[in-house]
């Protein structure tokens, strides 16, 4: 990339998912965070099932911007309105028609899978000119966690996505029980980090700055794909007793390559994934060694964000490294693919 070019992440307003089960505290941990200097310039888009807005009277004290979403979740039967909504924050804030913000913070229902919210974000050309993800925020309850995560594929799904946990009620929930959940967590997610967190109380700088701000902080890079280099191969010993097929189908798996990747390798490798596993193909993130130059990359099941090329690679390490979470798909698999895809593009040289 060059230096004197300009950054395709600059001005774009920075956007956090806020998910988990119903119960879970988002509306809590959100009023609190709110309250906090950093982020009273916060706009925040509350999605509501119901008449009445009651989350929007648990925040509306503490941010000037809240628009809520009512009848529906934005994830499925009112998945438009988020757009609608996100353009239109957008429009009043370019107009003065509302106080400026300098980001934005989107609460889901305790029922909303966060794929499709993600995946609206991405596709919608109007939005990611203007907001980038910054960081998926998931909650659990630490006495019902548990069981949510064995009875219900949503709560799953919101742990899988997740770029940081945040373990609510641990005061109330027996410390075994705690840790065990803490293991099952990390079975299911073991890329994301999780906090503890009592009566809401988080610092925001433990849950902003998750995404890619700049193609030009080596620093920031490292912390974004700190999972990529980080995550451990294999995540077999990661609970100490048996979960159910649901939850143990879904894995962490990182994959490092010492050879450089061409782009019709990448490509040719993603879209067979894809097109065979792609609704298995949870969450994927990292760092690819492109004809040595160095490419970030994302994806949310099918629908993949623009790749970002760095002006330098973040350290010494020029491997590419991979963390995909999956359901049912071996590691051993998904790294043949890419393996094949390099040796079809070496023949044709």
């Amino acid at each position: 990339m060059n230096p004197g070019s300009s950054d395709p992440m600059a001005g774009r307003f920075p956007l956090t998912l806020v998910t988990g089960f119903l119960g879970s505290g988002k509306t809590t941990m959100l009023a609190r965070m709110l309250t906090h200097p950093s982020m009273r310039n916060a706009a925040v888009v509350i999605n509501e099932i119901g008449e009445i807005g009651i989350d929007h009277d648990l925040v509306s004290f503490s941010s000037e911007n809240v628009s809520v979403l009512a009848n529906g979740c934005i994830c499925c039967t009112v998945r438009t309105d988020l757009q609608e909504t996100l353009r239109e924050l957008f429009g009043q804030r370019r107009a003065g028609a509302i106080p400026d913000f300098d980001r934005v913070m989107v609460e889901t229902t305790g029922l909303a899978d966060p794929a499709p919210v993600v995946q609206t974000l991405l596709s919608d050309t109007m939005l990611a000119a203007h907001f980038r993800l910054d960081g998926i925020i998931t909650l659990v309850d630490a006495v019902n966690g548990g069981q949510q995560l064995e009875e219900f594929p949503q709560a799953v799904k919101q742990v899988a996505l997740a770029d940081r946990i945040l373990l609510t009620k641990t005061d109330l929930a027996a410390p075994d029980d705690t840790a065990s959940l803490e293991r099952a967590l990390q079975a299911v997610n073991a890329s994301a980090a999780v906090l503890r967190v009592q009566h809401g109380q988080v610092e925001p700088a433990q849950l902003t700055g998750l995404g890619l701000a700049s193609t030009r902080l080596s620093a920031q890079a490292l912390s974004f794909l700190g999972a990529a280099l980080d995550a451990p191969d294999d995540q077999d010993d990661a609970e100490d007793k048996p979960l159910r097929p649901h939850l143990q189908d879904i894995r962490t798996m990182s994959l490092r390559f010492d050879e450089p990747f061409t782009w019709p390798a990448i490509t040719g490798a993603m879209e067979m994934l894809t097109a065979l596993r792609g609704p298995d193909m949870l969450r994927m993130k990292g760092i690819l060694n492109v004809e040595g130059d160095p490419v970030v990359v994302q994806c949310v099941q099918h629908i993949f964000h623009p790749a970002v090329p760095l002006d330098r690679w973040p350290d010494e390490n020029r491997q590419s490294r991979l963390v995909f979470i999956m359901r049912a798909v071996e590691p051993t698999v998904v790294e043949a693919v890419f393996n094949a895809a390099q040796a079809l593009v070496r023949n044709v040289r």
